[in-house]
């Protein structure tokens, strides 16, 4: 028996913004990528390195400028791909329900009906008590903790995360990437995530495919080959010590190109 096909394959994928009034900017060039089911992999490089482009691509957000993304098991529908950005952007005048009710809202799904699943979503993330709060009555961790379960909610093959916890304190990230991995590995979905931080990048991947800038393209591409589950306790291996080392070394080559 061969290997099962890959969920996604970015093709030679490039974006250039700004074409229709002159040669524009070349955001990101022959990207090639392949991620399987269940795979967790994160985008790292320095700013301006297509990551987010990258990001937002696959979702559908943007489109190509050549290039293209195959599926091959078939493309998600759209409430099978859940995207959590950099920002919670939560409705202010909502509750916590009805701010992760809301993509089942958007599906025609009564509020009564998606009771259940949103309560589901909320205990995942350790937020059940907080149902009925407010956004303004909670921490920047607990709103993204909601943004988490909102995205969740709809039960995706493929979540897609962009920088999510760049804004948080050192202890608030900690707790939230142990969390993703704890979501990644009860549900099973597909992660692709975007980071800046080598250390959150080595702790929470299978793989991580390092970029550089100007234009946007993969320089390296590092297998973490560590089990999971993993624990905080991971981070204080000379495992994780080598593998950051070894990911930094890679970063630095691309902040050089990108130079």
């Amino acid at each position: 028996m061969g290997s099962p096909p890959p969920l996604l394959t970015l093709a030679h994928l490039e974006k250039r913004y700004g074409a229709k009034k002159g040669p524009g900017t070349l955001a990101l060039q022959d990207m090639l990528l392949e991620v399987g089911a269940h795979d967790f992999v994160s985008l790292l490089g320095p700013s301006g390195c297509g990551k987010s482009t990258a990001l937002k691509m696959i979702a559908g957000l943007l489109p190509p400028t050549a290039g293209r993304i195959d599926w091959p098991a078939g493309a998600p529908s759209a409430d099978g791909t859940g995207f959590v950005f950099q920002e919670p952007t939560l409705m202010p005048w909502a509750t916590v329900f009805d701010n992760v009710w809301l993509p089942l809202r958007l599906q025609g799904l009564a509020r009564d009906a998606a009771r259940g699943r949103i309560k589901a979503a909320l205990a995942g993330v350790g937020l059940e008590d907080f149902a009925e709060a407010m956004p303004r009555e909670l921490s920047g961790g607990m709103k993204m903790r909601v943004s988490i379960a909102r995205a969740l909610v709809t039960r995706p093959r493929l979540l897609l995360m962009d920088e999510p916890f760049g804004a948080l304190d050192e202890i608030t990230r900690g707790r939230l990437n142990d969390d993703t991995l704890a979501l990644w590995g009860e549900h099973g979905f597909t992660a692709i995530f975007v980071t800046h931080s080598v250390f959150e990048a080595v702790y929470l991947s299978r793989r991580i495919v390092v970029m550089a800038a100007r234009p946007g393209r993969v320089l390296a591409e590092i297998s973490i080959d560590e089990p999971y589950p993993r624990s905080a306790d991971f981070r204080h291996t000379a495992r994780y010590g080598a593998w950051c080392a070894e990911v930094s070394e890679a970063l630095s080559v691309a902040e050089a190109a990108h130079g």
